[in-house]
């Protein structure tokens, strides 16, 4: 469940990144202050649309390394009774996810620029529709929770703690008295910041949480765990107060291409991420939702947690030499 929206791709300068202070490498919302943006990235830049949205693409992602059978993932969100929307659904359909859109007409489809340079992104998304989701006029719809019931694993991005914080603790509360698995990602910088309390409402829940080294920088200060060591920040999100004692929560941190830091209750590993000669490299836009998605695609199937970073090491290798978050067909993945 998370925010769909509609990826507008396209390499920039960095004169446009300043024009709008953006930082190179970031997510922000959009603000009064970036409505210019998008009209601008599409006049002056060679655009490319990708369906998109954190939770979808990992969703998508998990999709396409089971491959069969089709729509092992269902998708919940909010999108607009307009052309942007239509493509959204065209391309769930395309990559053979079970989305199931709150549809309405108050606000348009949600859009995310991804402004590229070199090899980071930063992403400015403008909510809008995906801003709508509401759990009584969806969620709680009985054929909606019953595809909630029939779930064993559940991946919802810390941009949604944004949107329907009493969405994501009704599913994660069901999880947790069902013993099945609740994942979240801090997603954000500004979501550790600006939205701790929903995050730390949600985090007693939380069996897997991801998150890359800026983000969990930012909420290791924000939690006062007084250290800037990943690993160290890692052993500490892992101790953090749990709800469902019947499973120890597993924190997983990215380091772009330095070493992935996983923690368990009695220990820290790391995992070497596989080498790219930065010539093939494309742009990194979706690579921590693909990291996810591969992740995800190997948990579901109850396989050792050394090979769900195998197989998100190796969705995210794929992603970086790609557009957007794209893919080929098929994974060979072992």
């Amino acid at each position: 469940m998370g925010n769909p929206l509609l990826d507008i791709c396209a390499v920039v300068d960095k004169d446009f990144l300043d024009k709008y202070s953006l930082k190179p490498n970031d997510q922000i919302l959009a603000e009064a202050k970036h409505k210019e943006l998008f009209e601008e990235l599409v006049k002056k830049f060679k655009v490319e649309y990708h369906a998109g949205g954190a939770t979808q693409n990992s969703i998508k992602i998990a999709q396409w390394m089971i491959q069969e059978p089709h729509k092992v993932g269902t998708f919940f969100g909010c999108i607009g009774k307009d052309k942007f929307g239509e493509i959204l659904k065209e391309k769930a359909e395309e990559v053979h996810v079970d989305a199931h859109y709150y549809e309405q007409d108050e606000e348009p489809t949600g859009t995310c620029a991804a402004c590229i340079t070199g090899d980071n992104r930063s992403l400015v998304a403008n909510l809008a529709a995906a801003n709508c989701y509401k759990k009584d006029k969806h969620l709680d719809l009985e054929e909606n929770w019953k595809l909630v019931e029939k779930a064993k694993v559940y991946y919802i991005a810390g941009f949604f703690l944004t949107v329907s914080l009493e969405s994501i603790l009704k599913v994660a509360k069901h999880a947790s008295e069902n013993n099945k698995l609740f994942c979240m990602n801090l997603s954000a910088p500004f979501i550790c910041q600006f939205f701790k309390d929903n995050l730390m409402q949600v985090m007693p829940y939380v069996d897997v949480l991801f998150g890359n080294e800026t983000e969990a920088t930012a909420f290791a200060k924000e939690q006062d765990f007084d250290t800037k060591d990943i690993k160290e920040i890692a052993r500490k999100a892992q101790a953090l107060p749990k709800d469902n004692k019947k499973r120890q929560r597993v924190v997983v941190i990215t380091q772009g291409k330095d070493e992935t830091v996983m923690a368990l209750s009695d220990k820290i590993e790391t995992f070497p991420v596989v080498k790219t000669d930065p010539k093939y490299i494309v742009d990194t836009n979706g690579a921590g939702d693909a990291f996810v998605g591969g992740f995800l695609s190997e948990l579901v199937q109850e396989k050792p947690l050394d090979q769900c970073v195998k197989a998100a090491h190796y969705a995210a290798n794929v992603i970086i030499q790609r557009a957007g978050c794209s893919f080929p067909e098929k994974p060979d993945f072992k």
